[in-house]
């Protein structure tokens, strides 16, 4: 008599998987457990002979002067954002994830990709979730060029039907689009389930290591912005890439995971109608352009990653015709709008009842943690309530604390650098920021100890 098989109870939200079923899992998502059924676990004799792959090479523990050293092969895009954000280019045999919300540009970004990787070498695109009409559609709107002879178009849902046209074409560049829509027969579950995630990706991955075929995954995310399906899929992968959706066509793209380079760098790009174009110099479409001064705006630098951005943060103060006071932001935190707000009254006895809007030019969301733009938001706010101009060559830095002192900011000297570079004449930074190596840059430099001296030096 057959023995039944062996079931497990996993995850939907981190892949932790369980003996029984239970309402909650550690991870605190609730309801998430799916029952699926564990395939019997192969010998190492049936392991493939896999290049690159853990587990593969065997012949027991070596000493690290036995090793071989090997190099890994990078090659440029042509897409100068995504090359700099994957540390140099592509490294040849690597498997990547690229996510991000419905609409980003993981598609449109790709198919550039794979038109680009075409022109060298035996490119396929495999959709599981469109036509290969809509595909081309897209290449003829975006007006790419490819060759002819080496790009490939496949519509799949099989992983072993994929891995055989791999083999089939002898492609060296692939992307499968996407993870959550193909299945595999060696897993149990509907396409998208954690064990039909997992082990399609583990199917790739040995698959691209072997024959040395540098393959992107996209991937679909949930309601958090994460990944769906279990998490052990980063673990799998070389890189995880991530493109973050502004207000406007900005898209910021982040290697969350990089084992061949930084994962502290970002990617600027612009949503166009020929697709997904770098931005080379990001500050130029985050600052107005407007040679007029004006009340309310202050220019300030911050850092995305290890990139700094110059951005003008506009302030708009009017009477306000309700009985409470109205306040709005965009691109910024409004917690912490209201923390500066309350350092203004209690420091400066400055009234604020009117209606105040704030916006970041560009449509850039700035992150809770960069704190290094609350002088400039206090100047914003001062300059259009009590309508005077801070000067555009004037660029203004800081964190400001609750008793009213500026603290330092992390990396100041390569923000003052970058402001310089860009012809800002006066520069306010943070009196402990202050470093002899910025006296030779052009720029009068203005070291700041509280927000009352920050006040006296404007007006």
């Amino acid at each position: 008599m057959a023995k039944a098989p062996k079931m497990a109870f996993v995850c939907d939200d981190c892949g932790m998987d369980y003996p029984r079923w239970q309402g909650q899992c550690r991870c605190g998502a609730w309801n998430s457990l799916v029952e699926v059924r564990l395939s019997a676990a192969k010998t190492s004799a049936s392991r493939p002979a896999v290049l690159g792959y853990a587990g593969a090479a065997g012949g027991g523990a070596k000493k690290l002067n036995e090793v071989e050293s090997v190099e890994a092969e990078k090659r440029l895009t042509g897409i100068g954002e995504l090359d700099r954000v994957l540390s140099g280019g592509l490294t040849t045999g690597s498997v990547n994830i690229i996510s991000g919300d419905p609409g980003a540009g993981k598609t449109t970004l790709l198919s550039d990709l794979v038109a680009r990787m075409s022109q060298s070498t035996a490119s396929l695109y495999c959709t599981a979730e469109e036509s290969l009409s809509q595909f081309k559609n897209r290449v003829n709107r975006l007006k790419l060029n490819y060759n002819e002879d080496n790009l490939y178009l496949l519509s799949e849902t099989s992983v072993e039907s994929i891995i055989e046209e791999l083999e089939a074409k002898q492609i060296k560049f692939a992307v499968i689009d996407s993870i959550q829509a193909v299945i595999t027969e060696n897993a149990n579950g509907s396409p998208g389930s954690p064990s039909q995630v997992k082990t399609a990706a583990q199917a790739f991955t040995q698959y691209c290591k072997k024959n040395n075929v540098t393959m992107f995954i996209i991937a679909h995310v949930n309601k958090n912005n994460e990944i769906a399906g279990p998490q052990t899929l980063v673990h799998i992968v070389d890189s995880l890439l991530h493109i973050d959706t502004n207000d406007g066509q900005i898209r910021t793209l982040r290697a969350n995971k990089n084992r061949f380079g930084d994962v502290d760098t970002v990617g600027i790009f612009r949503m166009s109608e020929r697709g997904m174009v770098s931005v080379d110099n990001p500050s130029e479409i985050f600052l107005s352009g407007s040679t007029t001064d004006s009340p309310g705006s202050t220019i300030t630098c911050i850092r995305k990653g290890n990139r700094n951005l110059l951005l003008e943060i506009q302030c708009l103060t009017t009477e306000t015709e309700s009985e409470f006071p109205q306040r709005v932001c965009v691109g910024l935190n409004m917690n912490r709008i209201k923390m500066l707000t309350g350092i203004l009254r209690k420091h400066t006895k400055t009234k604020i009842f009117h209606d105040t809007f704030f916006n970041i030019v560009g449509g850039l969301k700035i992150d809770e943690s960069e704190t290094c733009i609350d002088l400039a938001l206090v100047t914003a706010l001062l300059s259009s309530l009590n309508d005077f101009v801070v000067p555009r060559t004037t660029c203004i830095m800081g964190e400001l604390s609750l008793n009213g002192d500026v603290r330092p900011i992390d990396s100041g000297v390569p923000r003052v650098k970058e402001a310089a570079q860009h012809g800002f004449t006066e520069i306010f930074i943070p009196f402990r920021n202050y470093h002899k190596s910025m006296e030779g840059l052009g720029a009068k430099i203005t070291p700041v100890k509280t927000i009352h001296e920050l006040l006296e030096l404007i007006n």
